[in-house]
């Protein structure tokens, strides 16, 4: 059983140039620039630790039945990428087991002609999924961010006070860390679940854990300084 949200035309794509005309953005590069170089350098060494420990710890299991959101990753050539790919066998899995009650495959454009979610769940039928399991596909969202604001919104059902179920945040081990984060922010009672069996000890995923690690300061930096300077409205973007 498939249900798409219902999304306008043309489907968001994904941008991330576009946060450089934003001012709240470019007001949180500037403080987490100042702390780094005031801090010498360990307060974005402190980022990299955090990251590493969450995206090293992780499991890629959870006890019992669960909601599980699975995060988009920009396509290739209008298909599901290396890291995607994981998370998506991942997710088929839990479905197979019997741990996935319910899967919200995550991600609107990013370049192509259809969708991340779509792909994905493309992707998932090619490799077998049982006959009633129970996938919904998110398809406004361009960004983390945006993913969790509009899982939220299914899992709500449009009412905010509606109590949200436990979710495990199914994503590539490197990307942890933002995603809880995120979560945490906007409501979630989330768990982590990797993608991967084991941390990859490679070049490319080492990259991807600094870069994680920057983005992660970035926003929370921001966050906090937003909320000691009394800054509303840079505060609410992640509410």
């Amino acid at each position: 059983m498939v249900r798409r949200l219902a999304v306008p035309q043309p489907l968001s794509q994904r941008n991330p140039w576009r946060y450089l005309r934003d001012a709240d953005v470019l007001h949180a590069a500037l403080v987490t620039l100042l702390a780094v170089a005031l801090s010498a350098g360990t307060v974005w060494l402190g980022y990299v630790v955090h990251v590493w420990r969450i995206a090293r710890r992780a499991p890629n299991t959870l006890p019992g039945r669960w909601v599980v959101l699975v995060f988009g990753q920009q396509l290739v050539a209008d298909e599901p990428g290396h890291d995607y790919r994981g998370r998506l066998a991942r997710a088929r899995v839990l479905l197979r087991e019997g741990a996935a009650a319910r899967v919200l495959l995550l991600g609107g454009r990013s370049g192509g002609t259809r969708s991340e979610a779509e792909a994905g769940h493309a992707w998932l039928r090619g490799q077998g999924v049982p006959a009633d399991a129970r996938i919904e596909l998110e398809q406004e969202s361009v960004d983390s961010l945006e993913n969790l604001r509009h899982a939220r919104g299914l899992l709500q059902g449009g009412d905010r006070s509606d109590v949200m179920p436990p979710v495990a945040l199914l994503t590539s081990r490197y990307h942890l860390a933002r995603c809880l984060l995120l979560a945490r922010r906007l409501g979630f009672d989330g768990h982590v679940l990797a993608a991967e069996d084991i941390l990859p000890r490679t070049p490319r995923y080492l990259a991807r854990l600094l870069m994680e690690a920057t983005y992660l300061m970035w926003i929370d930096l921001g966050v906090r300084w937003a909320r000691l300077v009394g800054h509303r409205r840079m505060a609410a973007r992640i509410s």
